[in-house]
């Protein structure tokens, strides 16, 4: 029986994490990146502290729309302020914060499954 699904060649994987960035879908990035199925882009928010409304835009603009963005803090999970939280939400996605690898197995997983997800990932 095979557990996991077959993932369409044209959507992003993400390969590995770790020494300050990341490989996906077989390319290497050294900075923070946003992950949506059909691209990754690079990401402006460079610590948790930075993460805002402002710095996740991209995710608001992508098509097909996001429903669930995955926060990759860094090394250690941190709670995503009240604030922000109700801002992403009036806007159609629900934000879950998790450490970075974290995010990443499980951006994988939901990405195969056909869900409308997004990761924004810090490196570690």
């Amino acid at each position: 029986m095979d557990l996991l699904p077959r993932i369409p060649a044209d959507r992003q994987v993400i390969n590995a994490y770790g020494d300050g960035g990341f490989r996906i879908s077989g390319k290497h990035w050294t900075e923070p990146v946003l992950v949506f199925p059909g691209q990754t882009i690079a990401w402006t928010a460079t610590s948790f502290a930075e993460v805002s409304l402002a710095s996740l835009e991209p995710v608001f603009q992508v098509t097909p729309a996001v429903e669930l963005l995955l926060l990759g803090c860094g090394p250690s999970i941190a709670f995503v302020p009240k604030a922000l939280r109700a801002e992403v939400k009036a806007r159609g996605v629900v934000i879950e914060a998790l450490d970075t690898g974290a995010a990443c197995r499980t951006y994988n997983l939901l990405m195969g499954e056909g869900r409308r997800v997004a990761a924004a990932l810090i490196p570690v």
